[in-house]
């Protein structure tokens, strides 16, 4: 087998990359990475030296840039996720954004000087009908950017080999070329990562929905980074866009800020009252288990509300909607493909769409993961300066002992089997979902 080569500009300043054969990182040394990691569920992050697999012939080396915080990242790294157990030291990330400084041989998609995004996967099986349909993020073997481990293929392999991946919150990241981003030139870098997540959860649905094609009338409730996004997309997709917030003191932020049409203060009888049957799809981003069929009277016929938070009730919504045969008004969604992810940083590069973002030295990240805990009433995505701030792990360190760790609230209903069940119960015997 002819060794792989790698093409590395010296101008780049990357480190040398020797040549490999394969995929299994037997003929190559692992490339050096900082990160930001925590060693339990205090979520008390310090820098750590850790490694990434040599680059492969298909692979793209990432010079990370900058990284957003997801809210996501606080659930998975804190425990709150039932079904998903987690293995510490706890890298998270899923909304990179870099510059390509290396490529392997038999890259087509990038080349060296492309600022590239890599969002909520690495990998999946790319054989199933899922996976040839474009909607990767459904596979059984989808390998998560972190938390998860490679499935078979390689394409997602660790260094030790079969560690779990090692999110974004990192100097360098090397993924195969099928699951990076090609983030538009004239893009800024430090509003993409927000993009890789924020920006396709909230798309996919309105994509799904046909929403541009409908001219929906489209509700969002809550104004969070998610929020925030959906407001924008929808109205750039032509959609008629309404705010459903119960802080009647983000109707300015919401109509004037974000470009909404409609404002509906949720704690005020009269306004739900007076709202009844006027939309046409919900996208509900609220982050915690709460009576998400109390907005269903706010539907058309036929409507359907998109439960996006990672609750219980996103699995029930999801059980039951399978469970009617698609019957239910109540759905759930996660993120998209890669395919839906290209189309909407190219949606937001057309449209000059930007998420509401604060960039951060990785050093203010347990700040961050107590304002995200106690409430992001500001619709601000948090971005990491890792470019600039993540360069010498004894300087951060030195940094961070300036914050405690955070402070994050117990969850009482995090999202285990047992809770989906019993929301699927809430739902069906209710009789909430039709």
């Amino acid at each position: 087998m002819s060794a792989t080569t790698v093409n590395t500009p010296l101008s780049t300043g990357a480190s040398k990359v020797e040549p490999l054969a394969d995929n299994s990182a037997s003929s190559a040394a692992p490339i050096d990475v900082l990160c930001m990691g925590c060693t339990d569920e205090r979520c008390d992050f310090k820098p750590l030296k850790l490694k990434r697999r040599p680059l492969g012939p298909f692979d793209v080396h990432i010079e990370m840039k900058y990284c957003g915080v997801c809210h996501s990242d606080l659930h998975c790294a804190a425990g709150h996720i039932g079904l998903q157990p987690v293995t510490y030291p706890c890298v998270p990330g899923h909304e990179l954004a870099g510059v390509a400084v290396a490529v392997g041989v038999q890259v087509t998609k990038f080349k060296i000087g492309d600022h590239v995004g890599v969002g909520c996967m690495v990998d999946s099986c790319l054989k199933c009908k899922n996976c040839l349909a474009g909607e990767e993020q459904k596979c059984k073997k989808q390998v998560s950017t972190y938390q998860s481990k490679d499935n078979g293929s390689g394409r997602a392999q660790t260094y030790p080999a079969n560690t779990p991946t090692i999110g974004g919150y990192s100097t360098v990241q090397i993924v195969h070329e099928r699951f990076g981003i090609l983030i538009p030139s004239g893009y800024p870098l430090e509003y993409a990562g927000p993009v890789m997540c924020a920006g396709v959860t909230m798309y996919d649905p309105l994509r799904r929905q046909k929403a541009k094609e409908k001219k929906s009338r489209v509700g969002i409730i809550g104004l969070g980074g998610l929020g925030v996004m959906g407001v924008k997309i929808a109205r750039a997709l032509g959609c008629e866009v309404t705010v459903i917030s119960r802080s009647a003191s983000k109707k300015d932020f919401a109509m004037n800020t974000c470009g909404a049409n409609y404002f509906i203060d949720s704690t005020d009888p009269k306004q739900m009252e007076s709202n009844k049957g006027k939309l046409d799809l919900i996208l509900n981003t609220i982050p915690i288990d709460h009576a998400f069929h109390l907005y269903g009277p706010l539907l058309a016929k036929k409507g359907k509300q998109v439960i996006l938070g990672l609750h219980p009730g996103l699995g029930g919504a999801m059980v039951v909607n399978l469970v009617t045969c698609g019957g239910s008004k109540h759905i759930g969604s996660g993120i998209g493909g890669i395919e839906c992810t290209q189309e909407v940083i190219n949606l937001c590069h057309e449209h000059n769409i930007r998420p509401e973002i604060e960039i951060r030295p990785v050093s203010d990240l347990n700040e961050i993961f107590s304002t995200l805990d106690s409430n992001n009433d500001k619709g601000i995505r948090y971005v990491l300066d890792i470019a600039n701030t993540l360069k010498d792990v004894d300087h951060v360190a030195v940094e961070c002992k300036d914050y405690p760790p955070p402070k994050i609230k117990d969850v009482k209903n995090k999202l285990t089997l047992c809770n989906v069940l019993g929301s699927c119960c809430a739902l069906l015997c209710c009789c909430r979902w039709c």
